[in-house]
């Protein structure tokens, strides 16, 4: 369409006549992950270089989306014999010996579909085809380079197909009916497969595998409209976003030190030797994984009534019942930083409210923090979450982006935090005010009195056998949980080394 309208001398008719000859409308440009609000305008002096840049864009789309690099890769798998013609030889190229029964017919079948505008069935073939392709990749063969090829091209097509369908799923709302049950499931259904695809293109894939178990059975609830199904599926989302997290990061140990080395042998821009994992990470079903997941996480987390916050330090569990502590209202200087890590050390001059882009767990908090903002959810019981209690910093996950982006927007100004059962309220406020906030009264240490626990003759004890005089609160805590959560909330086998 853009082509069109640049030959046609900027006709922005002519634009949406390409378009609608397509079958693309304003309401499915607006529903793109990045939607298109307006119409194109350029100067008439950019009209040369715009269409050789869009010619050659065009032809990396139609080589990336067209399939000819699977049809080319089924090919030299099945065999094929071109005749030669003058000084040109002919070709013949065997099939790979030993295919299974049936697998040629099945890419013949994806061949047939790999432009349909409904996906399933073909992405259901894809995955069929690698995973009776992958016995072969483990097995030494003089044709390994043509099913690796066939491979990588057959995990390409269930990426771009699965984009296609990316208009289908943004219809899915918070509204529970019978309808939008469906979108879910068909979302979810999504998720599994592309999480599968994933799953055949990774060597340690037993996280994944979980997950996958986990989906299927979220999408079995959503259909019997249970009761929990989102927060069912909720936690399996959550697990499913930490692999692709440790997926990441393996990336990072395998492929970034070889980048760097050759990238500084050939004198490749820095720049681009340091987004090099990350763009073959964002090439690959990892990323249509994860921007699936983040489609339906908000709309979950709304269904689930979970809201846009949750806080790390608002819920406490002794041994013998639950505690719901207020999150801690402080007042503090916005400050912004891409991750904790990198200012743990730091000891800030003024009560501080950080907004940490990542937070990992194992962090400390610097001192002078009154409260840590992030979009991550480190486990409440890791290192910086007890340490954010003990030392009564608020410490809160926010799932809105919408909200961080404000509250970033407010670096450098003061502000009071009021955290509530189910909501953070900021505010910002005057210097005279910070004299009064309650971060800031200093309380005098009260006298403690240490106790020496006696040793009660064994080394380690079973859950069963936790007591308060043998283990501390989350040791008991993991034990009194059993028989008191939903049976799909697994609860680790526990063994403690008893006081004494």
């Amino acid at each position: 369409a853009l082509i069109d309208y640049i030959k046609s001398d900027f006709d922005i008719s002519i634009y949406w006549k390409t378009l609608a000859e397509n079958g693309i409308t304003k309401e499915r440009l607006l529903s793109y992950d990045r939607a298109i609000h307006s119409d194109p305008s350029f100067r008439r002096d950019q009209k040369d270089g715009l269409l050789r840049d869009l010619g050659h864009y065009m032809r990396t789309l139609k080589a990336v989306h067209s399939g000819a690099d699977l049809e080319s890769a089924i090919s030299n798998c099945m065999g094929y014999q071109a005749e030669g013609e003058g000084f040109m030889v002919g070709v013949q190229i065997n099939p790979v010996a030993d295919l299974p029964s049936g697998f040629p017919e099945l890419l013949r079948f994806i061949l047939q579909h790999v432009e349909d505008r409904n996906v399933e069935a073909l992405i259901e073939g894809l995955l069929e085809a690698r995973q009776e392709l992958r016995p072969l990749l483990l097995k030494s063969s003089d044709r390994l380079k043509d099913l690796l090829f066939l491979d990588i091209a057959l995990d390409s097509t269930v990426r771009t197909a699965t984009e296609r369908a990316y208009e289908e799923l943004n219809n899915a709302g918070p509204e529970v009916n019978p309808v939008v049950f469906t979108i879910f499931s068909k979302i979810m259904y999504f998720i599994t497969l592309v999480l599968e695809n994933l799953a055949l293109s990774s060597d340690d894939n037993e996280d994944l595998i979980y997950c996958l178990k986990g989906w299927h059975h979220a999408i079995s609830m959503c259909k019997s409209q249970s009761a929990h199904w989102a927060l069912y599926a909720k936690s399996v989302l959550d697990r499913t976003r930490l692999g692709l997290s440790s997926k990441a990061e393996w990336y990072q140990r395998i492929l970034q030190p070889s980048a760097e080395y050759l990238g500084s042998l050939l004198e490749v821009d820095p720049w681009a030797i340091n987004i090099f994992t990350e763009e073959v990470i964002r090439a690959g079903s990892a990323a249509t994984l994860s921007s699936l997941i983040n489609r339906l996480d908000p709309v979950l987390r709304e269904t689930a009534h979970l809201g846009s916050w949750d806080f790390l330090m608002q819920v406490v569990m002794s041994w013998d019942s639950w505690q719901v502590i207020s999150p801690v209202e402080v007042v503090g200087y916005v400050d912004v930083v891409e991750e904790l890590l990198a200012v743990q050390n730091k000891s800030y001059d003024r009560p501080t409210i950080l907004v940490a882009k990542s937070v990992k767990g194992e962090e400390e908090i610097p001192d002078g923090t009154v409260a840590v903002l992030t979009p991550d959810m480190p486990d409440v019981l890791s290192h910086v979450s007890v340490r954010a209690r003990n030392c009564k910093v608020c410490f809160a996950t926010c799932f809105d982006p919408k909200i961080l982006a404000d509250l970033q927007a407010n670096k450098g100004k003061l502000l009071r935090l009021k955290p509530s059962s189910a909501d953070v309220v900021y505010s910002e406020v005057k210097e005279v005010d910070l004299a009064d906030s309650s971060n800031l009264k200093g309380d005098s240490p009260s006298s403690i009195t240490l106790v020496r626990k006696q040793f009660g003759g064994k080394y380690a004890i079973s859950a069963e056998e936790f007591t308060p005089e043998m283990v501390g609160a989350k040791s008991r805590n993991i034990s009194y949980l059993k028989g008191k959560v939903p049976s799909w909330v697994g609860i680790p086998t526990s063994v403690a080394l008893p006081f004494g």
